[in-house]
């Protein structure tokens, strides 16, 4: 199983500034959050994309995970580490909120799967070059850090050929949602061309231009493989929208799942 290098084995840094808000921000609302989205995440919907929780049969976006190791950075209570388990992966779960892992602790034991879970950074993953045949986030790490960061760390640990996928907010959405109100409008409100950090009250998110995304992936040795933009399923809810969300969510594209291979 993947393990840790030498050089840091150190013990975990206090977080930048953005991280240790994000961190207090998983720390307080953890229970909350896992009342009101446990049944989109739990059983079938384990394995599923976003906030539609389209499934990962339908999309394939993982490739095979038999034999595989995986990496979900950002991983919360852990639930598709758990389902990859059961479906011969070779998972780690790394986060860095304690309060979550405890959760993933509790959900793996239920479950009777061994899952390897770290705590830790996705701007400094603990894990050595090579590492994993998949890295992957549903809305987790590279939403929640710095992706200028954390995408060539995932870089760094994947093997040649192996594949980072993550499901993020669309830059589309990030130009149009309130920053105070969280409201998705129908006219634009922040300049594209200055993405970056995204301040909302006690949390703070990130988003790049389409470009710059892809200069990203090109810098560290991805080459992209897919990029999925999500309609809502007919009659679909979803717990993490409002009605006005999910109708503004039928028109236009509220979030991105990017799929990109490491080149050999």
């Amino acid at each position: 199983m993947p393990g840790p290098s030498r050089r840091r084995r150190r013990p975990l840094r206090r977080p930048r500034g953005y991280l240790r808000t994000n961190l207090d921000l998983w720390e307080r609302q953890s229970d909350a959050y896992d009342r009101q989205h446990r049944r989109a995440l739990s059983g079938r919907s384990a394995m599923a994309w976003g906030l539609w929780r389209v499934p990962e049969r339908e999309l394939q976006l993982l490739g095979p995970v038999r034999g595989r190791s995986t990496l979900e950075v950002g991983c919360g209570a852990g639930r598709w580490s758990v389902a990859l388990a059961r479906a011969g992966a070779i998972p780690v779960g790394l986060d860095l909120s304690s309060r979550q892992l405890e959760k993933a602790r509790r959900v793996a034991s239920i479950a009777r799967v061994r899952v390897r879970w770290v705590r830790g950074d996705a701007e400094r993953l603990p894990f050595r070059p090579g590492a994993f045949d998949i890295v992957f986030a549903d809305w987790g790490a590279f939403t929640f850090c710095d992706p200028r960061r954390a995408v060539p760390e995932a870089a760094r640990v994947l093997r040649p050929g192996g594949r980072l996928v993550f499901a993020t907010s669309s830059p589309f959405r990030s130009v149009v949602q309130g920053r105070r109100s969280d409201r998705t409008d129908r006219r634009l409100r922040y300049p594209y061309f200055s993405l970056g950090e995204i301040r909302y009250p006690g949390e703070v998110n990130f988003q790049l231009t389409y470009a710059d995304w892809i200069r990203l992936f090109r810098r560290v040795g991805l080459r992209v493989e897919e990029l999925r933009e999500l309609s809502a399923p007919p009659g679909r809810r979803s717990s993490y929208l409002s009605r006005a969300e999910e109708r503004w969510g039928r028109r236009w594209p509220l979030e991105s799942i990017w799929a990109a291979d490491k080149v050999a």
